[in-house]
Formats: structure tokens, C-alpha cells, sequence
């Protein structure tokens, strides 16, 4: 099984710029996406595993919400998925609440 990695807000531009095939996953629900988003795709936590199929091109997914809770159940389970194991999976530890001040 593979396990999500921990990144803070700092980290995650160098993570997008860096990695291969990233995607940015905003698990929120589609009305906080639409309030404020830092980019990617939304796919609600409830949709997760429904649209599973839309990640495998991408290497790298990041996981985000929030405070990091949703991201990191969503994260968990990514990891757990089989068709997964290859895939480097981030969290954002504490969410996006900072970018917004």
C-alpha cells in the first residue's frame, strides 16, 4: 500500500513544479470550489471513488480542502486503491484556509 505524503502551503508550488503528471484534486463540495479554489479539479469527497477513472493519467495527484480533513481521508483511500500503487500522492497538511487572508 502506498501512503500519502504530508506537504504545507509552501511546498506545493515547488511539488506542481517539479513533479510528474500533477493534479491538484479539491475535494470540497462544488460550491466552496466555486467561492474560492486554487486550480485543478474538483471531485467531492462523496465522488471520490466514482471518478477514479479522470486521475489515472496523472503521476502526481494533490490532494486538497479546507483544513486538510476531507483531503486526507480522500488521500487515505487513494492510496488504498490498487490501480494507485504507482501514483506519489501529496495531502495539504491544514488545507487552504491560509490563502485566503
Amino acid at each position: 500500500m502506498n501512503y500519502p505524503q504530508d506537504i504545507t502551503l509552501v511546498e506545493l508550488p515547488f511539488i506542481l513544479q517539479t513533479a510528474t503528471l500533477p493534479i491538484v484534486i479539491d475535494v470540497r463540495e462544488p460550491w466552496e470550489y466555486e467561492e474560492f479554489n486554487v486550480g485543478g479539479v474538483n471531485i467531492p469527497l462523496a465522488d471520490i471513488r466514482a471518478r477514479r477513472d479522470e486521475l489515472r493519467p496523472f503521476q502526481t495527484l494533490v490532494v486538497v480542502c479546507t483544513n486538510g480533513t476531507r483531503s486526507r481521508v480522500a488521500a487515505k483511500d487513494y492510496c488504498r486503491a490498487e490501480t494507485f500503487n504507482d501514483k506519489q500522492i501529496y495531502h495539504l497538511k491544514g488545507g487552504i484556509l491560509e490563502m485566503e487572508d
